[in-house]
C-alpha cells in the first residue's frame, strides 16, 4: 500500500473513535442517564411517583433527549450533505475543509469535559448544542474524505484501504476503551492494576466518562497530522467554490430526475431509506437504551463495545457469504428481518425478566460484569445486530451495483448516498416522540420497527434483472 492509502486510512484512526465512544458508546449513556435523568430526578418534579415509576420516566426523558439530539443532527446534514458531496467533486482542495470540520469536532469534543449533573458545568442546552454541531461535522468530514479516496491508490486497492480505514477507526476505539478500563474502571472496582484510579480521577464525579471527550479530542488532533502530511488532495487549486456549489445542486437535481426513469432502483432506494435509518437508530440509541433500562454500569458498557465491535468485523463476511447463497435480495431481507426479530426479543429483556415474563431472570455468577441471564441474554444478541447490521450495509451496495444501469453505478452511488441522509432523522424522531408519549424506553425503541416494516415490505416489491437472479452471481 502506498504511503497516501495509508495516510487516507490513518483518518478514520484519528477520527471514528469519536463517533464510537462518544454518540454510542460512553458519553451519550452518561449524558442520558446522569445529568437528564439524574438531574429530574434530584430536581423533585417526579417526587409524588413511586421510586421505580419515578427512575423510569427519568430515564425516558433521558433516551428522548439523545434522540432529540441526533434528530435535529440529522435534519441538518439531511438538507445540506448531499449538496455538499456534489460540490466537492468540483470545487477546490479539500483538506482546508477538512482541517475546519476536524477543528469543530475538536473543540466541541473537548468541551465534553465540563458537561456535569446537578447544574454544575456547562447548562444541558450547551451541551446538547456542542453534540449537534459535532455530529453535523463528523458527517461533513465523512462526506469530503470519501471524495478524496479515489485518489488514495490504484483502483484495484481502494477496497483494501477502505477496509483498513474502517478496521483502524475500530481498533483505536478499542484500545481507548481497555485504556479506560485499565487506569480508571478496575482500579476504583478491585484495585488493579492500579491502587486508586489514576491521575487523582474521582469516579464519584463521572470523571472517568467526562475524559472521553478530551480524550477523543486528542486523538483526534495528534493522529490527524499523518494524513494532513501525506494524503493526496483531488480538489483543484484555485477552483471557485461558488462555482462548485452551484453546479453541484444541479447535478444533484438531475441525478434525481435521472433515477425516476429507474423504477426497480427507486423503489430499491425508497425501502433503503426506511430500513437504513431504522438501523442507524438502532445502534446510535442501543447503548443509551440498554444503559438506562438494564442499568448497565460503565464497565458493561465498554465490554459491551468491545464485543460489538469484535462481532461487526465478522458482519461483512457473513454477508458476502449469504449472498453467494441466496442472492443479494433475499440476504438483505434476511439481514432486515433478523433485526426486527431480536429487536423484538431484547425489548422483552428486563432486570426482573425475560421473554416477556416467561422466564424469570436470576444470578449467573458473581463475576465483576454481566452477572445476571437478563445480562448474558442480552449480550449474546448484540452478537446478531453487529453482524447483521453490518452485512446489510455489504448488501446494500452490492444490490445497488446489480439495479444502476451498466456502467453508470458510480453515478448513482451519489443517489444511494442521497438516500442514506435525508431521512435520517426519522428514527430518533420516532423514538423521542413514542418514548415521551408513553413515558417509557421500550415503546420508543419499539418504534423503530416500524421503519424496519416500510423498508422490508418495499423492499420485497423490487424486482431483481436476469442476471442477478442467480444467487451465485448476485
Amino acid at each position: 500500500m502506498s504511503r497516501t492509502g495509508f495516510a487516507w486510512a490513518v483518518f478514520e484512526w484519528a477520527r471514528n473513535p469519536y463517533y464510537i465512544l462518544i454518540v454510542i458508546y460512553i458519553f451519550a449513556p452518561y449524558f442520558a442517564r446522569d445529568i437528564i435523568g439524574a438531574d429530574l430526578l434530584a430536581g423533585g418534579t417526579l417526587d409524588h411517583l413511586d421510586p421505580e415509576k419515578a427512575r423510569a420516566t427519568a430515564n425516558a426523558q433521558g433516551q428522548a433527549t439523545i434522540a432529540s439530539v441526533t434528530k435535529w443532527a440529522g435534519f441538518i446534514a439531511a438538507l445540506t450533505a448531499p449538496f455538499l458531496g456534489a460540490a466537492l467533486d468540483r470545487g477546490g482542495r479539500l483538506k482546508p475543509l477538512l482541517f475546519i470540520t476536524l477543528l469543530s469536532i475538536t473543540i466541541c469534543s473537548a468541551m465534553l469535559w465540563f458537561a456535569m449533573p446537578g447544574g454544575e458545568g456547562l447548562p444541558i442546552p450547551m451541551v446538547m448544542a456542542l453534540l449537534v454541531i459535532a455530529y453535523v461535522s463528523y458527517t461533513y468530514s465523512e462526506v469530503t474524505h470519501n471524495a478524496m479516496l479515489s485518489v488514495a491508490g490504484a483502483p484495484n486497492r481502494l477496497a483494501m484501504i477502505s477496509g483498513l480505514g474502517l478496521g483502524l477507526g475500530n481498533l483505536a476505539a478499542t484500545l481507548i476503551f481497555i485504556g479506560l478500563v485499565l487506569l480508571f474502571v478496575l482500579p476504583s472496582m478491585v484495585g488493579w492494576p492500579f491502587a486508586t484510579p489514576r491521575f487523582g480521577f474521582d469516579i464519584a464525579k463521572f470523571e472517568h466518562m467526562r475524559i472521553a471527550g478530551p480524550i477523543c479530542a486528542v486523538w483526534l488532533a495528534l493522529f490527524s497530522i499523518p494524513f494532513f502530511l501525506n494524503a493526496k488532495d483531488p480538489g483543484v487549486p484555485g477552483a471557485s467554490w461558488r462555482k462548485a456549489v452551484g453546479d453541484g445542486a444541479r447535478s444533484v437535481l438531475k441525478t434525481l430526475r435521472e433515477a425516476s426513469h429507474y423504477r426497480e432502483l427507486m423503489k430499491f432506494l425508497l425501502a433503503r431509506m426506511f430500513y437504513a435509518d431504522a438501523m442507524a437508530a438502532l445502534l446510535a440509541l442501543g447503548a443509551v437504551y440498554v444503559a438506562l433500562f438494564l442499568n448497565w454500569g460503565f464497565l458493561e458498557m465498554l465490554c459491551y463495545a468491545i464485543f460489538a465491535s469484535a462481532c461487526a468485523f465478522g458482519g461483512g463476511i457473513f454477508g458476502g457469504w449469504l449472498e453467494h447463497k441466496v442472492g443479494v435480495k433475499r440476504a438483505l431481507a434476511i439481514e432486515i428481518i433478523a433485526m426486527v426479530a431480536t429487536l423484538v426479543v431484547q425489548l422483552s429483556i428486563t432486570r426482573e425478566s425475560l421473554f416477556f415474563g416467561l422466564v424469570l431472570n436470576s444470578q449467573v455468577w458473581d463475576g465483576l460484569v454481566f452477572k445476571t441471564l437478563s445480562d448474558l441474554t442480552y449480550l449474546g444478541l448484540i452478537s446478531i445486530i453487529a453482524i447483521t447490521a453490518t452485512a446489510s450495509i455489504s448488501s446494500s451496495r452490492t444490490m445497488l451495483v446489480a439495479l444502476a444501469p451498466p456502467g453508470r453505478s458510480g453515478e448513482f452511488f451519489g443517489l444511494f448516498a442521497i438516500a442514506g441522509t435525508i431521512t435520517v432523522w426519522m428514527g430518533p424522531l420516532l423514538v423521542e416522540r413514542f418514548t415521551l408519549w408513553f413515558t417509557s424506553q421500550r415503546v420508543g425503541m419499539a418504534s423503530i420497527s416500524i421503519l424496519f416494516t416500510i423498508g422490508l415490505v418495499t423492499l420485497l416489491t423490487v424486482r431483481m434483472p436476469k442476471s442477478a437472479s442467480n444467487p451465485r452471481t448476485a
